[in-house]
C-alpha cells in the first residue's frame, strides 16, 4: 500500500485504540480543518494490545489526575452515542457495572485503600470501603478468612465493550477523510528540533506537520527511530476465560487477589489473569503461554478466594502485552521538550482502553490549541521522564 499523498498535516504511528481516539477526536474537532495519516504496521490487529485486553474500566486510583481519566472515559462510555453525534451508525456500548473489589489480606494494604478510598471520594466516586463480614454478605461466594477489608465501587466500574468503541472511532475517523496505511515506520527524520518526515519499510518518505507516537508496546523503539528515549517495553500478560460447574448466583466483581490475580464475571463465564512471575521485558512477537502458571498459580488462588471455582473448565486462554513504563507504570502523553512537533501517547502499563477517551480529546487539543483545555494532563508529561521524577499511583494492577 502507499499513501495518497506526500505530506501530511499529522502522522500518527500506531492505528489502534490510542491511536484512533486520536484521530477521531482531532478530525472531529470544527478547528481542525488538516490532513492525519495513520499508519498501522498490521491492519488485522491481531496482536495488539487493544484485541487482547480484558477491556475494563475503574475509578480507583490513587492519583486525581488518574481519577479524571477515568471519569471522563466513564461519561464517554455511558453516553457513546451523544458524543458520537447521534449518528444513526452508532452503537450504544455494552457495559457491565460490576465493579472493582481490592482485597486487603494485611494492615499496610488495607491503609493504602482507606487513603485511597478518600482521594477518589473527594473526586465524587463512589467507592466504599468493606468489612470482611459486609463482603461475605453481599459476595457470599467469597472466603474471606484472611481479608481485613476491601474497596468496591458499583458506579462506573467494570466491564465496557471497548472493542466496538475502538471499531467505531476507526470507522468514523475514515468518514472524516483520515487515512489509514497498513505499513511499518522505519525512519523518522529530525533537525533543528523538529520531526520533519516518517519513512515507511516501503521507501516512502512523508512529510509531516506533527508526528504522535501511538505505537504501543513498541513505543520505544518508534521513538528511537527519531532519536529519542522511552522507557516502555512489552511486558507478557495472561488471561485465562473459564466455566464453572457451580453456576453463582451474582456477577463477581474484577477482584484483584493479594495473589495478584484477578478474576471477573465473563457473559455466561469467568475471566482471570495475571502477571508472569518473573515480569520482564519480552520480544514484541512472544505471545507464548506459560502452560504451568494456570496449575500453579491462577487455579489455587482463585479456589481459595472463590471455593466454587474448586470445579472450573478453561474455555480460552491468550498472552497480550502490556505498554509497560518502567518508571512509574503511567502513560507519557504530550510532546517531547527537544521536539515539540513529536507528541507521546505511551506506556498505559494496562490503563489504555478507559483511559483513550481522556488521552485522544487531551492530545487533539494539543494539536490543535497548544494546550489542554478539557483536562490538564501536564503531570503525565515527558519531562517527567527525563529528571526521573515517577508519577505517583498506588493502585496499579
Amino acid at each position: 500500500m502507499s499513501p495518497s499523498q506526500t505530506s501530511y498535516d499529522v502522522v500518527i504511528v500506531g492505528g489502534a485504540i490510542i491511536g484512533s481516539s486520536i484521530a477521531w477526536f482531532l478530525s472531529d474537532n470544527p478547528d481542525f480543518d488538516g490532513s492525519i495519516l495513520v499508519v498501522e504496521r498490521d491492519l488485522t490487529y491481531e496482536h495488539a494490545s487493544t484485541s487482547l485486553t480484558n477491556s475494563c474500566m475503574r475509578q480507583q486510583f490513587s492519583n486525581p489526575l488518574n481519577i479524571e481519566m477515568s471519569q471522563f472515559g466513564a461519561e464517554f462510555v455511558r453516553n457513546f452515542q451523544d458524543f458520537m453525534g447521534n449518528d444513526p451508525e452508532v452503537p450504544a456500548l455494552a457495559v457491565n457495572h460490576f465493579g472493582y473489589m481490592y482485597l486487603a489480606d494485611n494492615e499496610q494494604f488495607a491503609t493504602t485503600l482507606r487513603s485511597n478510598q478518600q482521594t477518589q471520594a473527594a473526586k465524587g466516586a463512589g467507592t466504599k470501603i468493606m468489612t470482611a463480614a459486609e463482603i461475605k454478605a453481599a459476595y457470599p461466594f467469597y472466603n474471606v478468612d484472611d481479608i481485613i477489608c476491601g474497596s468496591h465501587n458499583l458506579v462506573d466500574e467494570g466491564y465496557f465493550d471497548g472493542g466496538t468503541m475502538f471499531a467505531t472511532w476507526r470507522k468514523k475517523a475514515q468518514q472524516n477523510d483520515v487515512e489509514y496505511l497498513g505499513a511499518e515506520v522505519v525512519g523518522i527524520s529530525t533537525g533543528n528540533g523538529r520531526a520533519h518526515a516518517v519513512v515507511l519499510s516501503s521507501g516512502h518518505s512523508i512529510e509531516c506537520g506533527t508526528v504522535v507516537n501511538a505505537s504501543g508496546p513498541r513505543g520505544s523503539k518508534v521513538a528511537s527511530l527519531a532519536g529519542l528515549s522511552l522507557p516502555v517495553e512489552p511486558r507478557k500478560r495472561y488471561t485465562f476465560i473459564f466455566d464453572c460447574a457451580e453456576e453463582l448466583d451474582r456477577d463477581v466483581p474484577l477482584t484483584i487477589d493479594p495473589s495478584g490475580v484477578h478474576v471477573r464475571s465473563d457473559g455466561d463465564g469467568y475471566m482471570a489473569g495475571c502477571p508472569p512471575d518473573d515480569d520482564r521485558v519480552v520480544e514484541y512477537d512472544d505471545f507464548a503461554m506459560d502452560l504451568d502458571i494456570w496449575e500453579d498459580k491462577v487455579w489455587p488462588a482463585l479456589a481459595h478466594r472463590i471455593p466454587a471455582f474448586e470445579r472450573i473448565k478453561i474455555r480460552n486462554r491468550w498472552a497480550g502485552h502490556y505498554a509497560y513504563n518502567d518508571l512509574d507504570h503511567n502513560v507519557i502523553v504530550g510532546p517531547h521538550p527537544e521536539a515539540p512537533n513529536f507528541i507521546f501517547a505511551n506506556g498505559f502499563s494496562g490503563h489504555g482502553l478507559q483511559q483513550s477517551p481522556a488521552i485522544g480529546r487531551g492530545v487533539s487539543e494539543l494539536i490543535v490549541y497548544g494546550e489542554y483545555r478539557s483536562l490538564d494532563m501536564t503531570s503525565l508529561g515527558y519531562d517527567r521522564i527525563a529528571r526521573r521524577e515517577p508519577f505517583v499511583e498506588t493502585a496499579i494492577i
